[in-house]
C-alpha cells in the first residue's frame, strides 16, 4: 500500500464552544486547512508547532514516548481540536511535533470521522455503509 495524504480542516473547539454560547462570532472562530498523512501506526492526530500556535491550542498535558532507537521524546498534548472531513466531524486531543513536521492523521481521528481507506487510489473516503447501519438500526 502507498503512502495516502488528504487535506483535512482543523478548527479550535474551545473557540467553537465560546462561539456557541456567543462570546465570539463564528468569524472568530480559529481554523486552517492541513495536508496530513493517513497512518494507522499512530494513535493521535499529529500536528506541528505551527498548527499549535495558529489555532492557538492550550496544553493539556505532556508524555514521553519512545523514539524508534529507543531514545525518549517528550511532546506536549493539546486540544481539543475538531476535524473535519468532507462531511464528517470529530473532536480530539493532538501530539504536537517540532517545527514543521507533517501532520498524522492516526487511527482515533479516523474513526471519530468513520471513514476508510481505499489504498488502490490512495484516498480516504466517508464510509459508504454508515447511513445505511443507522437506517437498520431505527427499524
Amino acid at each position: 500500500m502507498g503512502l495516502i495524504r488528504t487535506e483535512i480542516e482543523l478548527l479550535n473547539s474551545d473557540d467553537i464552544a465560546l462561539s456557541r454560547k456567543s462570546f465570539i462570532t463564528k468569524d472568530q472562530i480559529k481554523k486552517m486547512a492541513v495536508a496530513a498523512l493517513v497512518d494507522t501506526g499512530a494513535f493521535m492526530l499529529a500536528i506541528n508547532e505551527n498548527v499549535k500556535a495558529q489555532l492557538d491550542l492550550r496544553v493539556i498535558e505532556e508524555k514521553v514516548t519512545e523514539s524508534a532507537d529507543g531514545s525518549p521524546l517528550r511532546f506536549e498534548i493539546v486540544g481539543p481540536v475538531e476535524v473535519r472531513f468532507k462531511n464528517r466531524r470529530t473532536s480530539v486531543d493532538a501530539m504536537v511535533l517540532p517545527g514543521n513536521s507533517e501532520g498524522l492523521l492516526g487511527v482515533i481521528p479516523l474513526e471519530g470521522l468513520d471513514v476508510v481507506l481505499n489504498p488502490l487510489n490512495q484516498t480516504i473516503e466517508v464510509n459508504p455503509e454508515s447511513p445505511n447501519f443507522a437506517k437498520k438500526l431505527l427499524k
